[in-house]
């Protein structure tokens, strides 16, 4: 993998990280479905009119949309809503590495290297370190609701591996034109027509930063870039790289929410550099070399 693809996937890793704290604000501010809701809307909106669809299928492009606007942002902020950190949840997320690995096997017949597993592991190893310094602070069901969200993450890295070298901006915004119907359909029915209507009604500025950061850097401009790197390496390449974003979500968190980090936890945030450094870096002299 060329440097300068490392370092795309690590802008995006910072940028995905810091998205947490952000989500974690607007579902304060915010009914958490109409939040969701309303990033895809301001992503999609008015992108698509100057951005021609992607040369995918159509069914690619829906079940993305599916996968990673109305799945994976419905199930992530509707835990966040109900109790889990900001900083946890970056942390729990990550498990998508594992299901996008695993997914990528079973549908596309990607066989991960034995580093690569190893890698994967010890990484994994690392973030189960952390959870378990904070898991007894966390209940159940917002637990499982980050690990559906990484599902979701997982099949939404395998249908873009899938689509091909397709153009990543058009997919992602196309992509997330599919999501706020469902997310605003959704919202109306836990959440309450009422509820919406009022979050509507009082909807500032305040909120409108919020659901800006959420829509063009953290969804279109790392969507994109993510798309772009899938669509030109293996997903277990390309996968492993988001085990950082706790590290960047736990600083985030700590900085800007007050979430403690305690000594533990950099103990596993060492762990999953290393495990990342096995999994990635194994190929570099292969891939970097020639583009030096």
């Amino acid at each position: 993998m060329p440097i300068r693809h490392v370092l795309l996937a690590l802008l995006v890793v910072a940028i995905w990280g810091f998205n947490f704290v952000v989500i974690k604000l607007s579902v304060e501010a915010l009914p958490p479905i109409l939040a969701a809701a309303l990033r895809f809307l301001a992503a999609a909106l008015p992108a698509v009119f100057f951005i021609r669809p992607p040369k995918a299928p159509f069914r690619l492009v829906v079940l993305y949309g599916l996968a990673f606007g109305f799945a994976l942002y419905g199930f992530l902020n509707l835990a966040l809503a109900w109790g889990m950190s900001a900083g946890l949840s970056s942390l729990v997320l990550q498990t998508q590495a594992f299901f996008t690995m695993a997914l990528a096997f079973a549908l596309l017949g990607e066989r991960p290297s034995r580093f690569q597993v190893i890698g994967a592991l010890v990484a994994f190893g690392g973030i189960g370190v952390i959870a378990l310094e904070r898991i007894a602070a966390t209940e159940l069901l917002p637990l499982l609701m980050v690990m559906l969200a990484a599902l979701s993450w997982g099949a939404a890295n395998v249908l873009t591996k899938k689509a091909g070298k397709v153009n990543a901006v058009s997919f992602t915004v196309w992509g997330a034109l599919v999501a706020p119907l469902p997310l605003l359909a959704l919202s109306l029915l836990i959440e309450g027509p009422a509820t919406v209507w009022s979050a509507l009604g009082n909807f500032g500025w305040s909120d409108a930063g919020l659901i800006a950061f959420l829509a063009y850097p953290a969804t279109l401009l790392g969507g994109a870039i993510w798309a772009w790197l899938l669509g030109r390496h293996p997903a277990s390449v390309v996968a492993p790289f988001t085990l950082l974003v706790p590290i960047s979500g736990l600083l985030s968190g700590y900085l800007v929410l007050g979430e403690v980090i305690t000594p533990v936890e950099i103990l596993g945030a060492m762990l999953v550099i290393v495990g990342l450094v096995i999994t990635v870096l194994r190929r570099a002299p292969r891939a970097i070399l020639p583009a030096a």
